[in-house]
């Protein structure tokens, strides 16, 4: 894992808690009796839940957009491995299939002066010995 993504939670959690923290100061220190005082922290309460939410929300689109990408990106790099080992394997097949066809050329000659040797030699024997 990267530190952007350690660093954004870091940054979301401290907006939460000093977002937390400097509601209830205010709601504590503003003149108010004991009844508005506890509906006004529990409507703030719900207002920072619903924010807590939103940014766990907006950061699991974002977790979930950066895996999208990231997949994307593999699925391209196992693609485009496939497409060079394809190519590497037809190119070492028809090299392979040149090799063996200069080979078979090759032992045609061989064959084909060999023999011309044995006649010669057959030749040369008939002409000297009789």
């Amino acid at each position: 894992m990267d530190n952007r993504g350690s660093t954004t939670g870091s940054f979301l959690m401290g907006v939460l808690v000093g977002g937390a923290v400097g509601a209830l100061v205010a709601l504590l220190l503003a003149p108010k009796s004991g009844k508005e005082l506890r509906r006004d922290i529990a409507e703030t309460g719900e207002d920072l839940i619903d924010k807590a939410g939103d940014l766990i929300g907006k950061g699991t689109d974002k977790a979930n957009e950066f895996i999208g990408r990231t997949a994307d990106k593999a699925d391209d790099t196992v693609n485009e491995g496939r497409i060079r080992a394809q190519r590497i394997v037809h190119s070492a097949r028809q090299q392979a299939e040149s090799i063996l066809s200069n080979a078979e050329h090759v032992l045609n000659e061989a064959r084909q002066r060999a023999q011309a040797v044995k006649d010669r030699v057959e030749t040369f024997r008939t002409e000297h010995d009789g």
